[in-house]
């Protein structure tokens, strides 16, 4: 039994579940249209150039979270995956996770994406064990801070680390699958690395490191 570690936008998803949480509140009229959607495409094109200031953009994508009631919250959570999110879930991601869960091997999604977005994900995979950036929550209302280290490049390495010790779990035999260069410091520490649908910095380090790298087809 190994522990294979699947990361959760672009991967397991085909998309980004925080950029699309954006879009949803752009779309519900929650933010505002121009100025929101401006910030929302420059950070995602700040992650993908690896260059993205994630405590900036942490604060920037949890403030409407301290804005909205929690009742409001989990109604407009439910609508939100049922159409931004189960779209997006492919037969072949769910395969590739019922492949591991078949071999007995521990699940865990790892996801710079905060836990208010990606628990309910995770839930869709049915995978219990998760590792998001924690919004910071206070007599059960949000407050728009972070609590504790985001899980995002380096900090997804810590974090995993933390939770090894946490759980016993070690990394013989790990897999990670993940799309993204952002996440080579934690591939780079586990037995069996994945480029999944690799963006281009990641596939070319994949090709010369002689990954694996895998295809997950788009839903349809």
């Amino acid at each position: 039994m190994a522990l294979a570690i699947f990361d959760l936008d672009n991967t397991l998803l085909r998309g980004d579940s925080d950029y699309l949480w954006g879009m949803y509140l752009i779309d519900k009229g929650v933010v505002d249209q121009e100025s929101h959607q401006r910030e929302n495409e420059r950070f995602y094109q700040e992650y993908l150039n690896g260059q993205m200031d994630i405590m900036a953009f942490l604060r920037f994508q949890l403030a409407p979270l301290a804005r909205i009631p929690m009742p409001e919250l989990l109604q407009m959570r439910e609508e939100y995956l049922e159409n931004y999110i189960k779209p997006i879930i492919t037969e072949q991601a769910q395969e590739l996770v019922e492949k591991h869960r078949l071999q007995n091997d521990t699940l865990l999604i790892i996801s710079a994406t905060n836990d208010f977005v990606t628990r309910p994900i995770a839930d869709l995979f049915a995978i219990d064990q998760l590792i998001a950036t924690n919004a910071e929550l206070i007599d059960n209302q949000y407050t728009g801070a972070v609590s504790g280290v985001p899980s995002y490049q380096e900090g997804k390495v810590l974090r995993v680390n933390d939770w090894l010790k946490k759980t016993g779990n070690t990394l013989k035999g790990s897999w990670f699958y993940s799309d993204s260069h952002n996440d080579l410091p934690l591939l780079q520490i586990v037995d069996h690395p994945v480029a999944v649908n690799p963006d281009p910095q990641l596939a070319k380090y994949a090709k010369q490191a002689g990954w694996q790298v895998l295809t997950l087809a788009d839903p349809g």
